[in-house]
């Protein structure tokens, strides 16, 4: 009597194995207004620290739907851009403030986002503290 051997089914590959198409999640709000902020900063071209300190204010100012976009999305990566945007004008800027480029953009994106807990009635007063962060050493 012969020996049978026994019958080899070909398997299916199994639903991790096949090839899956992943989709990007679609950019929340906060993220394309940080991203299109980032963009601005840095298409600012000559001169850019005033200007680019008063889109910033006008960007966190309290009534402004980028902080309400931001208080609901976590947005590390994108704020980052932003952050790195206005390194990269200050790199360009002698300001005296004695403080490297990166350390005064975090500065001055944080004093930014913080326009957004300020009564209306202050926002004017702390984008002028701003511009004292922001001048040209001589």
């Amino acid at each position: 009597m012969m020996a049978r051997s026994p019958k080899r089914r070909a398997r299916r590959p199994t639903r991790s194995a096949r090839a899956t198409r992943s989709v990007p999640p679609k950019p929340s709000e906060a993220e394309q207004r940080l991203l299109a902020l980032a963009r601005e900063l840095a298409a600012l071209g000559v001169d850019p620290l005033p200007r680019a300190v008063d889109l910033l204010a006008g960007a966190y100012a309290p009534d402004a739907p980028l902080p309400r976009a931001m208080y609901r999305a976590s947005l590390a990566w994108a704020r980052e851009q932003v952050r790195m945007a206005l390194e990269e004008i200050l790199i360009g800027s002698r300001t005296g403030v004695g403080l490297t480029a990166e350390t005064h953009a975090w500065v001055l994106l944080a004093a930014c986002e913080a326009l957004a807990h300020e009564p209306p009635s202050a926002v004017a007063d702390r984008r002028r503290a701003l511009a004292e962060l922001t001048r040209r050493a001589h």
